[in-house]
């Protein structure tokens, strides 16, 4: 991947980059990292992964997806380069559409570039850029046939992102893991719970209302336009990454407006309601967990559940249907989600009824959504989750039943 860069002529270098990576949360907090710097007035470009309905939505301008005309120009443009360079290794997906979102970037240009990690961080493609701020959002267990066995492992693959000089945001708050990231030697190093916490998170209409302490300072009664606990988390570590990058605090209007603006589609969504539809595509334990909670605290415990749950193979079935909270709905639908590394629907129903839950299989995202809207009444939540893949599927379902008009706004 260096190598290819450097025939391209280094596009990773033509601007500023903030790297970000973790197990849960890197999606939320890129988007709203893009919000705030572009609230402060700079020209910015996003990268991350996977998409939820087009491949454009990874490869974003002021956090509008790139269009399909400019995607398949600049797609052209690394083929063609690929082609010329017989020295050069082919590169896989993922490689040609990081190249392509460098050169893009360079092309545009922009200010800054909001890059985040595919896979770990030491080995992924995107770790080429050279950031001035890293961001490490948590260290849990996820991918660990690729990056190892246990959180030390993980935490030592997403530490490789950390650059001399830089400033390093970890959001990670387990002790024993610090030593692994302080290893590394970035210039400045602010911690989670020492160096900036959420020090109020309550529920409100639509989101959150936060009060923050970071670096620079505080910010009191900013309303977050996202649902979730966990969702204040991801916005302080973008916050405190905006004040790495620039230096200083932010503006509390500019903060204000940021949070009230930002949205992470697929990531605790709301998009219908009678009966409420959210999508979160939770894929691992702990977020999972984060959303059953964030269900519970939104909803309350009293409201009847129906969930569509598809998976991708290597995870555990019956775990994952606990940590969601599988036991107290009050129908599980599963479903394949489109990828070849698909769970098989029925194995995951066996895992829902193992848990004393009535669970229905079906063919497709498609069926399993319709079906669990069949089934639901006007006060029920209709819950899907599993995977982005599934959750992908399902919103475009939806924005088709809907009408765009009717759907929540898009990404």
């Amino acid at each position: 991947m260096r190598r290819f860069a450097h025939y391209m002529g280094d596009p990773q270098d033509a601007q500023a980059v903030l790297h970000i990576t973790g197990t849960n949360g890197k999606t939320s907090t890129a988007r709203a990292l893009t919000q705030l710097l572009i609230s402060k007035g700079l020209r910015v470009g996003t990268y991350i992964s996977p998409h939820l309905e087009q491949i454009n939505e990874r490869i974003m301008f002021a956090l509008e997806p790139i269009s399909d005309i400019d995607l398949a120009q600049v797609l052209s443009e690394v083929a063609d380069l690929e082609a010329s360079g017989p020295e050069l290794a082919r590169l896989n997906w993922f490689e040609v559409l990081t190249a392509a979102a460098f050169r893009y970037f360079s092309d545009r240009p922009v200010d800054a570039a909001v890059v985040e990690v595919g896979l770990g961080g030491r080995w992924d493609a995107t770790n080429i850029a050279t950031a001035s701020v890293a961001v490490v959002t948590n260290v849990a267990l996820d991918h660990t046939e690729l990056l190892g066995p246990t959180r030390e492992h993980i935490a030592k693959e997403k530490a490789g992102i950390i650059k001399a000089g830089s400033t390093l945001v970890l959001g990670e708050t387990r002790e024993e893991l610090y030593g692994i990231f302080a290893a590394e030697s970035p210039e400045t190093l602010w911690w989670a719970g020492r160096d900036f916490a959420v020090e109020s998170n309550l529920l409100a209409v639509g989101g959150r209302l936060l009060d923050l302490r970071t670096p620079g300072g505080r910010y009191d009664d900013v309303y977050l336009h996202l649902h979730g606990r966990h969702q204040a988390d991801n916005f302080l570590a973008a916050l405190v990454a905006a004040e790495a990058f620039f230096g200083r605090p932010l503006e509390a209007d500019i903060v204000a407006s940021a949070a009230a603006q930002v949205s992470s589609p697929g990531r605790m969504e709301v998009i219908q309601q009678r009966p409420v539809v959210v999508l979160d595509g939770a894929k691992n334990i702990a977020g999972a967990e984060s959303s059953a909670a964030a269900l519970l605290e939104e909803f309350g415990s009293d409201r009847p559940v129906v969930m569509v749950v598809g998976m991708l193979k290597g995870k555990d079935a019956r775990e994952m249907l606990e940590a969601l909270g599988a036991a107290r709905a009050r129908l599980v639908v599963t479903c394949p989600p489109p990828s070849p590394r698909a769970q098989p629907a029925e194995l995951l129903a066996e895992a829902a009824r193992s848990l004393g839950t009535v669970a229905v299989a079906t063919g497709s995202v498609a069926e399993a959504l319709g079906l669990a809207l069949h089934e639901s009444t006007e006060q029920d939540l209709v819950l899907v989750t599993g995977s982005l893949y599934t959750v992908g599927e399902a919103r475009a379902e939806l924005r088709e039943r809907l009408g765009e008009a009717a759907a929540h706004p898009g990404v």
